[in-house]
Formats: C-alpha cells, sequence, structure tokens
C-alpha cells in the first residue's frame, strides 16, 4: 500500500479530474461513448446544495514535487435498505488508471469507503462488477465481499423510461 497517498473528499473544483476518470473507466469498461456527463455538469452538481454524490480522490505527490497527483476516485451516494432500516452506501465507480495499479490505491479508496459507511452508521456498503471482470471480482472477494450472482440489475433509461412514466397518469 503506497503510505504517500493522501484521500480527500472532491471539491467542485476537481470536476475535471472526476470526468476524466469517468472517461477512462468507459474506456476500460469497453463502453468509450457511453459518457454523458460532462465537467461541467459534474462541477455544477458538485456545488449545489445537496449534491447528488460525493466523491473520494486518491492523490500522491509527485517526484517532479509538482504538489498532488490524482491517481484514483471512488464516487458514491446514498442508499437505503428496507430489510435492515438504514441507510447504506451504493459505489457507482471505482476506478485506477491501469498504470497506478497495485500500489494498493483501489483497496485504499475502498477502505476509506468502508470507514465512512461504519462512521455514517450505514448497513452496507454495495457496488456491481460486470461479470467478465475477473481481476476485479478476484480483488473484490479477496477482500471479503461477496459477489451476489443470485441477484440481476435492472433499469429504465431514455425512452422506455418515459413511455413508462407516461402511464401514470
Amino acid at each position: 500500500m503506497d503510505a504517500g497517498a493522501t484521500i480527500r473528499f472532491a471539491t467542485p473544483d476537481d470536476a475535471e479530474t472526476i470526468h476524466d476518470f469517468i472517461v477512462g473507466l468507459a474506456i476500460y469498461e469497453k463502453e468509450p461513448d457511453a459518457v454523458e456527463a460532462t465537467p461541467e455538469s459534474l462541477r455544477e452538481q458538485l456545488a449545489a446544495a445537496t449534491p447528488p454524490f460525493e466523491c473520494l480522490i486518491l492523490e500522491t505527490e509527485t517526484e517532479a514535487d509538482d504538489g498532488p497527483e490524482a491517481r484514483g476516485f471512488a464516487l458514491f451516494f446514498h442508499n437505503y435498505s428496507t430489510w435492515r432500516g438504514k441507510a447504506g452506501l451504493y459505489l457507482e465507480d471505482l476506478y485506477v488508471p491501469e498504470e497506478y495499479r497495485g500500489a494498493g490505491h483501489g483497496r485504499q479508496l475502498l477502505a476509506s469507503l468502508a470507514a465512512i459507511a461504519v462512521e455514517r452508521g450505514c448497513a452496507r456498503l454495495e457496488w456491481q462488477v460486470l461479470d467478465w471482470n475477473a481481476p476485479a471480482i478476484g480483488f473484490y472477494e479477496s477482500l471479503g465481499a461477496e459477489v451476489q450472482r443470485d441477484w440481476l440489475p435492472c433499469r429504465l433509461t431514455d425512452q422506455p423510461l418515459v413511455n413508462l412514466a407516461a402511464t401514470s397518469r
């Protein structure tokens, strides 16, 4: 683990960095054209009175002493467990660029997120992983995470979402 790494909460000034990480993750997940978020939309959302997400940024000092360099992020928000009767944290995205992997950054980000969940009294920390991403699955399982293969994600977007909403009237 990189002892020189620090983790902090993102601010609106980090919107460009967050966007770069989102694009990098989309490329890794073979969806390079799927990103609709922009640095401007992320900045605006982070500056809102009640931001829709929170984000941790992992930084390390550079050898050139140019100040800290962002090497990974974890973007998350609160959800709720009706069965547990408590809030939880949902990790939407965790990303460390390939050139920085293997230094423990992903583990540090997840450990920090787990600490936030415990501090806030959350019942659980959840996320999804693509079924083809064997390295990530192995990593998560090594941390004690249970990959739930019996739950399938469901999603409504775009026109199907609009179509269903129209039937509510």
